[in-house]
């Protein structure tokens, strides 16, 4: 029996163990895979960079649990870049489940706990940065492409209260994001088609930058948008979230040492991601090759 054929009758369980084993590993031990920055992550970064200090970008969390895997670590290092520029971050959810999660739980998950019905306004991770002057959660709204309209026209209108149910006049920067003429860009993290949305309607209608952070399955369809100009950068899946992951940890050591305190982060995400993948096409290529010996072995007995 030949090395193959060993290998097409192993216990399927050892399989499982060896994956299993890889994707646990480089959580606990990271191996820090080399990444090759793409283009359209290169304009996010560059955009973030170029931007004076105080401006003011609107993030977008369009996505839920089941794609946080993906979406998460891009959300973290996106608010976390504009923390360490000084930028200010107004964030929203038009997704029902990104609304009741993901929002909140990725804003604190980069700043730090917030309490501010309590008074407990400054990020313990930016300390100087506080809730409502540099970066405020509106909450979540209903209504899709209905109420990116109505945002262009009076953002007060569509989010009167902020998640904490303050009003939005209460806070600094909150007040002054009246509409997207008040933003730089927007910045959807998104599953599914509402980053589609913020390219052909907001960008289309009212000018203004749209930048999406989309799952790997999606990432052809928003290619497209981005070919088009529709979308000045694009974070494909990931791989996207940990190459955009890289540039920023390079720059910013402050980053760089809240992403590593991080339990997952993309980094870790794209090792496992790496290795999986590695190990199964290997399997698939040693079956196929082994299906060959012995069909050529059957074939001359």
């Amino acid at each position: 029996m030949n090395i193959f054929q060993r290998l097409m009758n192993l216990d399927r369980r050892w399989l499982y163990l060896l994956v299993g084993l890889a994707a646990v590993i480089p959580i606990l031990a990271p191996l820090n895979l080399p990444v090759n920055v793409a283009e359209s992550v290169q304009d996010l970064y560059d955009r973030v960079e170029s931007l004076p200090a105080g401006s003011t970008v609107l993030a977008s969390f369009d996505y839920g649990p089941s794609t946080g895997p993906e979406n998460d670590p891009m959300a973290d290092t996106f608010i976390r870049h504009c923390m360490a520029r000084d930028l200010k971050v107004v964030c929203i959810a038009l997704y029902p489940l990104g609304g009741v999660t993901e929002g909140l739980e990725e804003l604190q998950r980069a700043v730090g706990p917030l309490n501010p019905p309590a008074g407990e306004l400054e990020s313990t991770a930016f300390p100087g940065k506080f809730y409502g002057k540099d970066f405020v959660y509106l909450g979540y709204k209903d209504g899709g492409q209905a109420t990116m309209r109505q945002m262009g026209e009076n953002v007060h209108a569509v989010f009167p209260q902020e998640y904490f149910q303050s009003p939005v006049t209460h806070y600094e920067l909150s007040d002054a994001v009246k509409g997207y003429a008040d933003v730089t860009f927007v910045m959807s993290f998104a599953t599914g088609i509402i980053g589609e949305w913020w390219a052909n309607l907001v960008n289309a209608q009212y000018g203004t930058p749209v930048a999406v952070g989309c799952t790997a399955v999606s990432a052809p369809k928003y290619f497209a948008y981005y070919k088009a100009g529709q979308m000045f950068a694009l974070l494909p899946g990931l791989k996207g979230a940990a190459e955009y992951e890289y540039l920023v940890e390079k720059k910013y050591p402050q980053v760089a040492a809240a992403t590593a305190a991080d339990i997952y982060n993309a980094g870790k995400g794209w090792d496992v991601q790496s290795i999986v993948y590695s190990i199964i096409t290997l399997f698939i290529i040693i079956g196929n090759v082994g299906f060959l010996v012995e069909r050529r072995q059957r074939g001359r007995g």
